[in-house]
């Protein structure tokens, strides 16, 4: 983090690393304690976790689960640009065009037009995600095939919110596309572990056991 950090304009090389250090210590704070489950799904993207996510571990964090180094790049791009002011503590000074994204003010960068299954203090509310399904899932009660997320995302679209329409429609296709089944269908658990983080770990690991195989064939 402390070379992260080095870019805040300092003439000071000694107190700049001071200033790293105890920014660096301050914003990795945050796994001390329980983290919200929107806090645990943006953690998997801090890749060494110092609490600070920048682009490219955002690009990390999406090659690693699996996606193309075209659409990583684009997402490590819109994500944090979408994020990461939001998120920023306030008086915090950070790199230019760098646009870190900190985990601790995650749910500051809720985007709207969203299925309502974080609340505005990034906690999970079950009754908002058991409405996904009631709602959306008519062929199947525990899942979800791609014309009903496509029916999902427009009825949550609010007037105007272009940036809240861009946002669900990338995370949920993304999603779709990395994990729905060979006969087309979303899975409910699946959905589920995106929302407390523990489907990107699982993805990750999935992908290093296939690599690993791969290797010893």
């Amino acid at each position: 983090m402390a070379g992260k950090a080095a870019d805040t304009g300092s003439n000071d090389g000694g107190a700049t690393t001071g200033q790293s250090s105890s920014s660096s210590s301050s914003m990795a704070d945050v796994y001390k304690g329980e983290l919200t489950p929107l806090q645990r799904h943006a953690a998997f993207f801090d890749r060494d976790k110092d609490g600070v996510i920048y682009p490219s571990e955002t690009y990390k964090g999406f090659r690693a689960i699996g996606c193309g180094v075209a659409l990583s790049a684009a997402s490590a791009v819109f994500v944090n640009a979408a994020l990461g002011p939001n998120t920023k503590p306030e008086n915090q000074k950070t790199p230019a065009f760098k646009f870190p994204i900190y985990v601790k003010n995650i749910h500051k960068g809720k985007h709207g037009s969203d299925s309502g299954v974080y609340d505005a203090n990034g906690r999970f509310v079950s009754e908002k995600f058991e409405e996904i399904f009631k709602k959306y899932a008519h062929t199947k009660p525990d899942a979800l095939t791609g014309k009903e997320l496509q029916e999902m995302l427009q009825a949550n679209r609010e007037p105007k919110d272009f940036k809240g329409w861009l946002g669900g429609f990338t995370e949920w296709k993304v999603l779709y596309s990395l994990c729905k089944d060979k006969d087309g269908f979303l899975h409910k658990d699946t959905v589920r572990a995106v929302y407390d983080g523990s489907l990107f770990e699982r993805l990750e690991q999935e992908r290093k056991a296939k690599k690993e195989s791969t290797k010893k064939k």
